[in-house]
């Protein structure tokens, strides 16, 4: 499913689908991915922790 190579932080998924062209190869042209409009749709299933905010 996921990569391994998912960088700390990043939602396997989303990484997945973003740099793996084979996942959206079937598709025809113009057609949206059910995976990928659920995740939209519906948000990331993943938390992914956020970079700690410094003022200083």
């Amino acid at each position: 499913m996921a990569a391994t190579q998912t960088p700390p932080g990043e939602c396997p998924q989303c990484w997945e689908h973003a740099h793996n062209k084979r996942i959206h190869r079937r598709l025809k042209p113009r057609q949206d991915c059910p995976q990928c409009v659920d995740h939209m749709v519906n948000g990331c299933p993943y938390l992914t922790p956020k970079k700690e905010s410094r003022w200083w």
